[in-house]
Order: C-alpha cells, then sequence, then structure tokens
C-alpha cells in the first residue's frame, strides 16, 4: 500500500461551464494551482480546467 502524504484529490473546474473533474496531484512537486487542458463534454470541445479548492 502507499504511504499517505503528498498526493491530494483536487477538483478541477472547466472554464467555459460547470462541468469538472476529480484528479490527484503531488504538493511536493506542484505546490501551485494546476491548469490543464481536457476535453468539455457540456461544450463539445478541449478547454482549459483550473485547479478550485
Amino acid at each position: 500500500m502507499a504511504k499517505p502524504g503528498n498526493r491530494v484529490q483536487v477538483k478541477l473546474k472547466s472554464s467555459e461551464s460547470p462541468h469538472h473533474y476529480y484528479t490527484y496531484k503531488n504538493k511536493r512537486n506542484n505546490p501551485d494551482r494546476i491548469t490543464l487542458r481536457k476535453y468539455d463534454p457540456v461544450v463539445r470541445k478541449h478547454v482549459e480546467y483550473k485547479e478550485s479548492r
């Protein structure tokens, strides 16, 4: 089993719709908020997703 610690679950919110994803990130390697380009099924195109708290 992996040791608990640096990995945390974060919520990624779409910049163009109310859609969101959940993913994990390593707080030690990425202490800042992350942004990813992912597919948004609501608007049916790739958009920027930003980490929300």
